[in-house]
């Protein structure tokens, strides 16, 4: 009995943490790691059907359109150059297939090191964050 004690003390606090509702994938890149604030995201686009990759240049307000995507970045961080290069971009993905009042087909932080973490789920695309400039 004193080690399940033991065990739920040491697991309590991200017990706690991972109960928050306030704490999810849209509150941002991690607050413990310095990050600056970018103007461009250099973003990766595959087509499944062709197996066509491009890379889109895409400025912070600006939407692009990759296929039927419509891609806007609302924010785009990269880690110091002092520090393990990183990124992370808030991204908002529209799919102009669906109607206008469909939810969007994505929106969240993608982190560059950690390209499974948050992604889009789509069956003709794929889209990953490079790197922020």
């Amino acid at each position: 009995m004193r080690h399940v004690l033991v065990l739920l003390a040491l697991l309590a606090p991200g017990l706690a943490a991972a109960q928050n509702p306030g704490q999810g994938s849209d509150q941002g890149p991690p607050a413990e790691a310095a990050w600056v604030s970018k103007r461009t995201a250099q973003l990766q686009a595959l087509d499944k059907v062709t197996a066509r990759i491009t890379v889109l240049d895409a400025q912070v307000g600006r939407p692009v359109d990759f296929g039927s995507l419509n891609i806007t970045v609302r924010a785009c961080n990269a880690r110091p150059p002092d520090e393990v290069p990183d990124a992370a971009a808030y991204i908002e993905v529209r799919d102009s297939l669906l109607p206008p009042t469909a939810p969007l087909a994505f929106r969240g932080w993608m982190l560059a090191n950690a390209p499974a973490a948050h992604m889009l789920e789509h069956p003709v695309y794929d889209l990953r964050i490079l790197e922020c400039r």
